[in-house]
């Protein structure tokens, strides 16, 4: 079923108004709470209080779960103390957590008072592992079953327990201490006969987890075996939880927005870009903006070395913007093409040299394209100009071969220099397109000035 979400929120601010209780729990009542959520996400926070004070805690939970930070604490303060409770308490594990870890903490702790000890209990133990790790993710919210039992045993007890998981495809099989035995697809379940033990469903073909794994490594497990979910198990072997997809695809927009706005030459923002203070947004992007900046100082540095031969031929300046720019656009190409395929997973540090003969190559073909349609410039525009004098020809040379070695140059520093990084313990997307440009401008002058002074010695040098 449909829903039209501007005309159906105007309908539900409307009852709001009129404190029409009522209308209002019959006009939700038809809707799945994972439908109308992000609809209703969107109201005002004043009647975003107003809809939890008389929603049912389950809309009211995933409601939650849609909107921003800020709007999360300011719908908080906006409810009574009671209210406050309530929500927090039927949240997810894994929301609850996500949503404590963005508070400061003397709030994060006022909001833990508000839980009940047994909820209170499951988030202190979430939110004691490292940030960023599986453990901060996995919810409790699973169905396990012992592999002693019949497949109608255990439907019935997934009937009876089920209602509230995160997911019922995969159901785990235990041994009485917890011991994870098998992950099990549900219509495994459905499609056995009744009598049928457990036992004789596992195939002991499963993946798991541990609570310390960096999620990043979560990622790559979830697209390995193509799983809705998976489980979370302790040293000893013992299910403690699980993550489950949903989750996943937080964490694969969080890295790619975080890894595309470290390559464009800015630290990654922590908060949405139309919410983040202007200061904070500031902070972020000067750091990098002033780095880059003292990088580029290192060009006038090498354009100052290289004075007397551009004051014996100035021709030669006409060019450093062709080469330099060049050259920072093959490092960018091959930068960003690395830098996506190690988060991809599509090779390993291992393979370096494998990247590297790729990027030889790659470097050799287009760098000779730039450079043969550099050298071609030259030599039209001399049939029409005197700019470029008498020697063209080994201007042209000189044009042709600089971008030759630049982009050459600039193709493996920018395909090796987020190994090395990534070698030396640091996020690979640091080295960002900018950054790489930046390097590859200083080098790429001293690349251009001395194929100058070889070919043109004792011409125009």
């Amino acid at each position: 079923m449909a829903v039209q979400a501007g005309t159906f929120r105007a309908e539900v601010s409307a009852l709001l108004a009129n404190r029409d209780t009522a209308a209002l729990k019959r006009k939700l009542a038809p809707w799945l709470a994972a439908d109308v959520a992000p609809i209703l996400a969107e109201l005002p926070v004043g009647e975003l209080a107003q809809l939890f004070r008389s929603a049912d805690k389950e809309l009211a939970a995933a409601v939650f779960a849609y909107l921003e930070p800020g709007a999360k604490r300011r719908l908080l303060k906006a409810l009574t103390q009671a209210q406050a409770a309530e929500l927090l308490n039927e949240l997810p594990p894994d929301d609850r957590t996500a949503f404590l870890n963005d508070l400061p903490l003397d709030v994060a702790m006022q909001m833990l008072s508000l839980l009940s000890p047994e909820e209170r209990k499951i988030a202190q133990d979430l939110l004691a592992y490292p940030p960023h790790s599986v453990g901060r993710m996995m919810t409790l919210d699973y169905v396990a079953v012992r592999p002693d039992w019949t497949v109608r045993q255990a439907l019935d007890y997934i009937r009876e327990h089920g209602f509230d998981r995160e997911t019922l495809n995969i159901v785990y099989a235990t041994d009485e201490a917890g011991l994870l035995l098998d992950d099990i697809r549900v219509r495994r379940f459905l499609l056995s006969d009744p009598e049928t033990k457990v036992g004789s469903l596992m195939d002991g073909n499963y993946a798991t987890l541990a609570p310390t794994d960096d999620r990043e490594k979560a990622l790559q497990v979830f697209r390995q075996y193509d799983r809705v979910a998976l489980p979370v198990t302790n040293a000893d072997g013992r299910l403690i939880g699980i993550v489950t997809a949903d989750d996943m695809l937080d964490v694969a927009a969080e890295e790619a927005t975080e890894d595309i706005q470290k390559l464009g030459g800015s630290e990654a923002l922590d908060e949405p870009y139309t919410t983040i203070a202007l200061g904070r947004m500031v902070q972020k992007r000067a750091g990098w903006l002033v780095v880059l900046f003292l990088g580029e100082m290192l060009t006038a540095t090498a354009m100052a070395y290289f004075e007397d031969e551009i004051a014996r031929a100035v021709v030669l300046a006409l060019f450093v913007p062709l080469i330099i720019s060049s050259g920072g656009n093959a490092g960018s190409q091959a930068a960003s093409l690395v830098i996506r395929a190690l988060a991809l997973g599509e090779f390993r540090l291992r393979d370096w040299w494998r990247v590297m003969r790729r990027e030889v190559a790659a470097g050799l073909i287009l760098g000779s394209i730039l450079g043969a349609i550099g050298f071609l410039r030259v030599v039209l525009w001399a049939q029409f100009t005197d700019l470029y004098g008498e020697h063209y020809l080994l201007v042209a040379a000189t044009v042709g071969a600089s971008l030759l070695g630049v982009v050459l140059w600039g193709t493996l520093t920018g395909s090796m220099l987020p190994l090395l990084l990534k070698r030396l313990g640091f996020d690979p997307a640091v080295s960002s397109a900018p950054f790489v440009a930046t390097l590859v401008d200083v080098t790429g002058l001293v690349i251009y000035f001395t194929v100058a002074l070889y070919l043109l010695e004792g011409t125009l040098l």
